[in-house]
Order: C-alpha cells, then sequence, then structure tokens
C-alpha cells in the first residue's frame, strides 16, 4: 500500500492523505462492518432496553466478526459505542438508564478490521416519537446525503459543509459547530477536518483518494452545546432535542464511495418497516 499526501493542509495545518486502491478495499471491508453491526442492532431498539445492553450487543457482533473496537481504550474510554440520547448530541455514554416510549438515539460505532477504521452512525426511533422529532431525524439524514453529494474531485469542503447547513436551516433546525468529521483510514481521527457549515468554494478541494467522514449535528432548538462532567457527554444547552448520522467516504476519480451502506437498505428509521 502506497500512502501520498496531497500538497493541500486542512483547517489545522495537516497533510491530507491521498490513499490507494488497496486502502479503498481494507475501507470497504471495514465499513460495511459499521454498517452491519448497525444493521444487526436495530431489531434490539425498544422500550425498556438499556443503552448498556445495546452497547454489549454491538461489541459481541464486532468482536464475532473479527473487529475490535475503536473506542473502547481511546482517551480512556470504556465501551464499544457511543449512543446519545434525545438531547445528547454526541459521544453519549451506554449505561443502564432504560429506553424509553418516544426516545431518539443515535448508535455510534467504529471496528478496527485488520487495521482499517469504519466509522459510522444512525439514528433510531424507540416506538411512536413525535412529529417534530420524526422531522428532525429525516431532516438530519437529508443534509448529511445533501453533502455527500457535494463530494467529487474539483469541489470544496466548503461545499460539502455550506450544502449541509442550507438543508438544516432551511428546515429551521440549527448546525452544531463544535465537532467535525474527520479523516480516517489506518487511523481513527486524521486530516481532513470535515466542518458541516461553511461557504462554497472555500476549503481544502476535494481530490481522489481523500478518506472522510461526514457526520452532521443537527439540534431542534439552538445550537449551542456544553461538556458534562464526565468529559464525553455533549447535551444541548437548552435541552433540545439532537440527532445525527454519519457516513464514511472516498473521494474516487469522478465522484463519491460510501463505505458504510446498509447491505440491507436501512438509511433513515423506522428500519425494516
Amino acid at each position: 500500500m502506497t500512502l501520498r499526501y496531497s500538497a493541500q493542509v486542512d483547517v489545522t495545518g495537516r497533510p491530507v492523505p491521498l490513499h490507494d486502491e488497496e486502502a479503498f478495499a481494507g475501507m470497504r471491508r471495514a465499513g460495511r462492518l459499521a454498517a452491519e453491526t448497525l444493521d444487526f442492532i436495530a431489531s434490539a431498539v425498544r422500550p425498556g432496553v438499556s443503552t448498556a445492553e445495546l452497547d454489549r450487543l454491538c461489541e459481541d457482533f464486532m468482536r464475532a466478526a473479527g473487529a475490535t473496537p475503536a473506542t473502547i481504550g481511546y482517551k480512556g474510554y470504556r465501551h464499544a459505542t457511543c449512543i446519545s440520547v434525545n438531547h445528547v448530541v454526541t459521544h453519549g455514554i451506554p449505561s443502564e438508564k432504560l429506553l424509553a416510549e418516544g426516545d431518539i438515539l443515535n448508535i455510534d460505532v467504529t471496528p478496527i478490521l485488520d487495521g482499517w477504521y469504519g466509522d459510522s452512525s444512525r439514528m433510531y426511533l424507540v416506538g411512536e416519537v413525535s412529529v417534530k422529532a420524526q422531522r428532525l431525524v429525516h431532516t438530519t439524514y437529508d443534509a448529511m446525503m445533501a453533502g455527500i453529494a457535494q463530494v467529487r474531485p474539483g469541489n470544496t469542503l466548503g461545499d460539502v459543509g455550506h450544502t449541509i447547513e442550507h438543508v438544516a436551516l432551511r428546515e429551521r433546525f440549527s448546525i452544531v459547530e463544535d465537532f467535525c468529521g474527520h479523516g480516517l483510514g489506518q487511523v481513527f481521527h486524521d486530516a481532513p477536518q470535515v466542518l458541516h457549515y461553511g461557504e462554497p468554494g472555500t476549503g481544502v478541494v476535494l481530490e481522489p483518494g481523500m478518506i472522510f467522514t461526514i457526520e452532521p449535528m443537527l439540534n431542534a432548538g439552538k445550537a449551542g452545546v456544553k461538556i458534562l462532567a464526565d468529559g464525553w457527554t455533549a447535551v444541548t444547552r437548552d435541552r433540545s432535542l439532537s440527532a445525527q448520522f454519519e457516513h464514511t467516504v472516498g473521494v474516487t476519480e469522478d465522484g463519491v464511495e460510501i463505505f458504510t451502506q446498509s447491505p440491507k437498505g436501512y438509511t433513515e428509521p423506522p428500519y425494516g418497516a
């Protein structure tokens, strides 16, 4: 495998890796396992189940496939997933608290398979949820996919972020600016940093071989977030609902490849309906 670097740097000043076909093949395998894990857990999401139990099920599934959950041991984190419920924006820690009818949640998994990181997250609905929650989840998915549609050689990360922001604001939701997507491959977090807002024509110009996540977070209320005392859990300051979707993508010679597409065709909830 040959790893080259773009002549460009991202907003943090880091050079952006350009991956070859061998890397793309590795990312297909890891991305598929991430997607399979999220497919698998869908049937277990129901009222009365704990997020700790969902975490255990995901860990068992990833390990049975020969993978290691990247989050276990990462900066002291102890769980195989992040599970963010209702007003938790991201990095929710699994616990014995039970899910209730009407909850919405994001499950984020990153299996390491043969040295490659597959990173993806999806929203899930617990029973019947409010119309507002459904609209938030649907808009977040649409925003992610609209951003992905901008991924092709010659476009910029500013094009991606601007498109995501436009979809969110059009539906009167706010974009969280405190977190971003990131490059990955054989490391968990790499260049480029992918903002989910921005101006068209600005930022890194996309080149074949770039691999990164697109993972917008939309809030039903204001965009402000705060980190709880555990050092991980990010919540909305106004306790409004939040939603997130995440895919890992690669820039091809003529467009984009999504590594984390659902083998079962699950895109947005309800899954399997």
